[in-house]
């Protein structure tokens, strides 16, 4: 794990940078492979071990997320969809939210096709994006699938 407290720092210092424009989604293929995004308030990174499996996903702000039992993503439009999950885990002095789990399909739906997506912890409601997100979404649902003949 401690690859991802350097990546989580990584996209803290260029969440920084980029005050007030949103980055398109991007996948990365490698071990693991990565799904990114930042917006103005927030950076979101997710992972996969195809050979564990493993999926991750934190988002990062500038300033901590409050308390909250609950983190719960909306997702808005065409297929719209509620998640929510308590076992969640606060990092980097509650700048982070970071949840981690053997399968993510809900969520990956949610980022792939619908428009806009709702984080949430506790009074913080954090909205992001997803004009960019189903290409990327699709390659990083891809990453590490075995070609057929």
């Amino acid at each position: 794990m401690g690859g991802s407290s350097i990546a989580q720092g990584a996209v803290l210092g260029v969440l920084c940078l980029v005050p007030s424009a949103a980055v398109a989604w991007e996948f990365q293929s490698g071990t693991p492979c990565r799904l990114t995004h930042i917006e103005e308030d927030v950076a979101v990174e997710l992972t996969f071990q195809p050979q564990i499996p493993l999926y991750t996903m934190s988002l990062t702000a500038l300033t901590p997320w409050p308390s909250g039992r609950e983190f719960s993503m909306t997702f808005l439009q065409r297929r719209p969809l509620r998640i929510a999950t308590e076992r969640h885990e606060m990092r980097d002095a509650g700048r982070t939210i970071f949840v981690e789990d053997a399968g993510f399909g809900n969520v990956l739906n949610g980022l792939q096709f619908n428009d806009v997506a709702l984080a949430q912890l506790g009074s913080r409601t954090i909205e992001l994006d997803l004009d960019t997100a189903p290409e990327a979404v699709e390659a990083f649902r891809n990453c590490g699938a075995i070609p057929s003949v």
